[in-house]
Protein backbone atom coordinates (compact mmCIF):
# COMPACT_ATOMS: atom_id res chain seq x y z
CA UNK A 1 0.00 0.00 0.00
CA UNK A 2 1.61 3.05 -0.79
CA UNK A 3 2.11 5.74 2.03
CA UNK A 4 3.94 8.68 1.02
CA UNK A 5 3.51 9.88 -2.91
CA UNK A 6 6.01 12.87 -4.26
CA UNK A 7 4.49 13.92 -7.95
CA UNK A 8 6.26 16.70 -9.83
CA UNK A 9 7.81 17.98 -6.95
CA UNK A 10 9.98 21.22 -7.18
CA UNK A 11 11.03 23.78 -4.65
CA UNK A 12 12.34 27.21 -5.76
CA UNK A 13 14.05 29.45 -3.65
CA UNK A 14 14.53 33.20 -4.46
CA UNK A 15 16.30 36.07 -3.01
CA UNK A 16 16.31 39.11 -4.95
CA UNK A 17 16.91 38.99 -8.66
CA UNK A 18 18.16 35.40 -7.87
CA UNK A 19 16.55 32.13 -7.95
CA UNK A 20 17.92 28.68 -7.12
CA UNK A 21 16.22 25.30 -8.07
CA UNK A 22 16.58 22.88 -4.66
CA UNK A 23 14.56 20.35 -6.38
CA UNK A 24 13.34 19.90 -10.32
CA UNK A 25 10.37 17.72 -10.88
CA UNK A 26 10.95 15.09 -8.18
CA UNK A 27 8.74 11.94 -8.26
CA UNK A 28 9.01 9.19 -5.51
CA UNK A 29 6.64 6.47 -3.92
CA UNK A 30 7.13 4.60 -0.78
CA UNK A 31 4.62 1.97 0.21
CA UNK A 32 4.11 0.58 3.58
CA UNK A 33 6.84 -1.95 4.79
CA UNK A 34 9.77 -0.54 2.00
CA UNK A 35 13.08 1.15 3.28
CA UNK A 36 14.27 3.63 0.59
CA UNK A 37 17.02 5.70 0.87
CA UNK A 38 18.56 8.75 -0.99
CA UNK A 39 21.85 9.80 -1.54
CA UNK A 40 24.09 12.58 -3.00
CA UNK A 41 26.39 15.20 -2.47
CA UNK A 42 26.40 18.20 -0.15
CA UNK A 43 23.98 20.72 -1.53
CA UNK A 44 22.37 18.22 -4.33
CA UNK A 45 18.74 18.76 -2.59
CA UNK A 46 18.48 16.09 -0.17
CA UNK A 47 17.93 18.23 2.88
CA UNK A 48 15.03 20.08 1.20
CA UNK A 49 13.74 16.84 -0.07
CA UNK A 50 13.36 15.59 3.75
CA UNK A 51 12.01 18.52 4.82
CA UNK A 52 9.00 18.55 2.34
CA UNK A 53 8.59 14.76 2.82
CA UNK A 54 8.34 16.03 6.75
CA UNK A 55 5.34 18.38 5.86
CA UNK A 56 8.19 20.87 7.54
CA UNK A 57 8.77 22.86 3.87
CA UNK A 58 6.25 23.20 1.24
CA UNK A 59 6.98 22.84 -2.36
CA UNK A 60 6.87 25.90 -5.37
CA UNK A 61 5.15 22.93 -7.66
CA UNK A 62 3.85 19.73 -7.53
CA UNK A 63 2.06 17.60 -4.74
CA UNK A 64 2.56 15.50 -1.59
CA UNK A 65 0.09 12.87 -0.86
CA UNK A 66 0.40 10.76 2.44
CA UNK A 67 -2.16 8.35 2.81
CA UNK A 68 -3.94 9.96 -0.09
CA UNK A 69 -4.01 13.31 1.38
CA UNK A 70 -2.23 15.93 -0.40
CA UNK A 71 -0.46 18.12 2.34
CA UNK A 72 0.00 20.94 -0.17
CA UNK A 73 -3.65 22.01 0.27
CA UNK A 74 -3.22 21.54 4.34
CA UNK A 75 -3.03 24.47 6.89
CA UNK A 76 0.05 24.95 9.39
CA UNK A 77 -2.30 23.15 12.30
CA UNK A 78 -3.15 20.53 10.22
CA UNK A 79 0.04 19.87 8.76
CA UNK A 80 1.42 20.24 12.79
CA UNK A 81 -0.94 17.00 13.14
CA UNK A 82 0.44 14.66 10.43
CA UNK A 83 4.13 15.29 11.94
CA UNK A 84 3.00 14.30 15.51
CA UNK A 85 0.26 11.61 14.33
CA UNK A 86 1.92 10.30 11.23
CA UNK A 87 5.59 10.58 10.70
CA UNK A 88 8.63 9.58 13.21
CA UNK A 89 11.71 11.26 12.89
CA UNK A 90 15.60 10.25 13.34
CA UNK A 91 18.24 13.27 13.31
CA UNK A 92 21.81 13.06 12.77
CA UNK A 93 22.07 14.10 16.79
CA UNK A 94 19.74 11.82 18.75
CA UNK A 95 18.15 15.25 20.04
CA UNK A 96 16.92 14.07 23.30
CA UNK A 97 15.54 16.13 26.24
CA UNK A 98 18.44 16.05 28.91
CA UNK A 99 16.19 15.72 32.14
CA UNK A 100 13.86 13.12 30.74
CA UNK A 101 14.87 9.62 31.35
CA UNK A 102 15.19 6.93 28.45
CA UNK A 103 11.93 5.49 29.36
CA UNK A 104 10.32 9.02 29.62
CA UNK A 105 11.84 10.27 26.78
CA UNK A 106 9.27 7.99 24.32
CA UNK A 107 6.24 8.69 27.23
CA UNK A 108 6.77 12.93 26.28
CA UNK A 109 5.71 11.39 23.15
CA UNK A 110 2.18 10.05 23.79
CA UNK A 111 1.33 12.96 26.26
CA UNK A 112 1.57 15.38 23.50
CA UNK A 113 -1.58 13.49 22.43
CA UNK A 114 -3.07 13.67 25.53
CA UNK A 115 -3.25 11.19 28.57
CA UNK A 116 -0.65 8.35 28.69
CA UNK A 117 -2.15 4.96 29.20
CA UNK A 118 -0.47 1.59 31.10
CA UNK A 119 -0.52 0.43 27.57
CA UNK A 120 1.45 3.22 26.27
CA UNK A 121 3.58 2.58 28.62
CA UNK A 122 4.09 -0.93 27.99
CA UNK A 123 4.32 -0.12 24.57
CA UNK A 124 7.46 2.13 25.39
CA UNK A 125 9.12 -0.78 27.16
CA UNK A 126 8.41 -3.11 24.63
CA UNK A 127 10.23 -0.65 21.59
CA UNK A 128 13.30 -0.23 23.92
CA UNK A 129 13.62 -3.80 24.91
CA UNK A 130 13.48 -4.50 20.85
CA UNK A 131 16.73 -1.82 20.34
CA UNK A 132 17.83 -3.13 23.49
CA UNK A 133 17.57 -0.88 26.23
CA UNK A 134 15.51 -2.60 28.24
CA UNK A 135 17.82 -2.35 30.83
CA UNK A 136 18.47 1.63 30.64
CA UNK A 137 14.59 2.66 31.13
CA UNK A 138 15.91 5.00 34.02
CA UNK A 139 19.00 6.66 32.36
CA UNK A 140 19.78 9.81 31.46
CA UNK A 141 21.31 11.14 27.98
CA UNK A 142 24.39 12.01 29.42
CA UNK A 143 24.86 8.04 31.11
CA UNK A 144 24.73 7.08 27.52
CA UNK A 145 27.03 6.34 24.88
CA UNK A 146 26.17 8.14 21.50
CA UNK A 147 25.25 4.65 19.75
CA UNK A 148 22.29 3.89 22.67
CA UNK A 149 21.42 7.86 22.20
CA UNK A 150 20.43 7.13 18.53
CA UNK A 151 18.66 3.79 19.76
CA UNK A 152 16.41 5.77 21.84
CA UNK A 153 15.90 8.41 19.32
CA UNK A 154 14.56 5.03 16.85
CA UNK A 155 12.49 3.56 19.66
CA UNK A 156 10.85 7.17 20.09
CA UNK A 157 10.17 7.71 16.47
CA UNK A 158 7.91 4.30 16.51
CA UNK A 159 6.39 5.55 19.57
CA UNK A 160 2.70 7.08 18.39
CA UNK A 161 2.93 4.02 15.88
CA UNK A 162 3.33 6.50 12.93
CA UNK A 163 2.61 5.26 9.32
CA UNK A 164 6.41 7.20 7.75
CA UNK A 165 9.59 7.22 9.59
CA UNK A 166 12.33 10.00 7.92
CA UNK A 167 16.02 9.25 8.94
CA UNK A 168 18.44 12.52 8.46
CA UNK A 169 22.33 10.68 8.06
CA UNK A 170 20.91 8.99 11.32
CA UNK A 171 24.73 7.73 11.57
CA UNK A 172 26.56 10.91 11.27
CA UNK A 173 28.03 10.86 14.64
CA UNK A 174 29.03 7.19 15.02
CA UNK A 175 31.62 4.49 14.19
CA UNK A 176 31.04 1.85 11.44
CA UNK A 177 29.99 -1.42 14.11
CA UNK A 178 27.45 1.40 15.61
CA UNK A 179 26.37 2.53 12.33
CA UNK A 180 25.93 -0.85 11.10
CA UNK A 181 23.79 -1.79 13.74
CA UNK A 182 21.08 1.52 13.95
CA UNK A 183 20.43 1.06 10.55
CA UNK A 184 19.89 -2.49 10.86
CA UNK A 185 17.39 -1.18 13.77
CA UNK A 186 15.57 1.11 11.88
CA UNK A 187 15.25 -1.48 8.78
CA UNK A 188 13.96 -3.95 11.00
CA UNK A 189 11.40 -2.21 12.57
CA UNK A 190 10.27 -0.60 9.23
CA UNK A 191 9.51 -4.43 8.81
CA UNK A 192 8.05 -5.91 11.59
CA UNK A 193 5.75 -2.78 11.86
CA UNK A 194 5.43 -1.99 7.94
CA UNK A 195 6.19 1.51 8.15
CA UNK A 196 7.22 2.86 5.16
CA UNK A 197 10.61 4.74 5.41
CA UNK A 198 13.29 7.54 3.68
CA UNK A 199 16.49 7.87 4.76
CA UNK A 200 19.11 10.74 3.64
CA UNK A 201 22.47 9.25 3.59
CA UNK A 202 26.19 9.98 2.70
CA UNK A 203 27.28 6.35 3.92
CA UNK A 204 26.84 4.02 1.40
CA UNK A 205 27.96 1.20 2.84
CA UNK A 206 24.29 1.41 4.67
CA UNK A 207 22.43 0.49 1.72
CA UNK A 208 22.30 -2.84 1.97
CA UNK A 209 19.39 -2.15 4.40
CA UNK A 210 17.22 -0.71 1.73
CA UNK A 211 14.70 -2.24 -0.34
CA UNK A 212 15.22 0.82 -2.93
CA UNK A 213 18.09 2.98 -3.49
CA UNK A 214 17.77 6.92 -5.32
CA UNK A 215 20.41 9.61 -6.02
CA UNK A 216 19.91 13.06 -5.93
CA UNK A 217 21.72 15.08 -8.38
CA UNK A 218 21.51 18.99 -8.70
CA UNK A 219 17.49 18.48 -7.30
CA UNK A 220 16.79 15.41 -9.47
CA UNK A 221 16.08 12.23 -8.51
CA UNK A 222 17.05 8.93 -9.85
CA UNK A 223 16.03 5.85 -8.87
CA UNK A 224 19.11 3.56 -9.04
CA UNK A 225 18.27 0.51 -7.13
CA UNK A 226 15.64 -1.75 -6.39
CA UNK A 227 15.28 -4.74 -4.06
CA UNK A 228 13.95 -7.07 -1.37
CA UNK A 229 15.19 -7.27 1.90
CA UNK A 230 14.30 -9.94 4.04
CA UNK A 231 13.58 -9.08 7.88
CA UNK A 232 16.33 -10.70 10.04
Amino acid sequence: MEVIRFEKISKVYREGDTTFTALNNVNMSVNAGEFAAVIGPSGSGKSTFLSIAGALLKPSNGNIYINGVNLVNLKQKELSKIRLEQIGFILQTSNLIPYLTVFNQLLVVRKMLGRVSNEDKQFAKQLLEEVGLGDKLNKYPEELSGGERQRTAIARAFMNDPNIILADEPTASLDSQRAFEIVELISNGVKKRNKAAIMVTHDERMLKYCDKVYRMSDGHLELVEEREVVFS
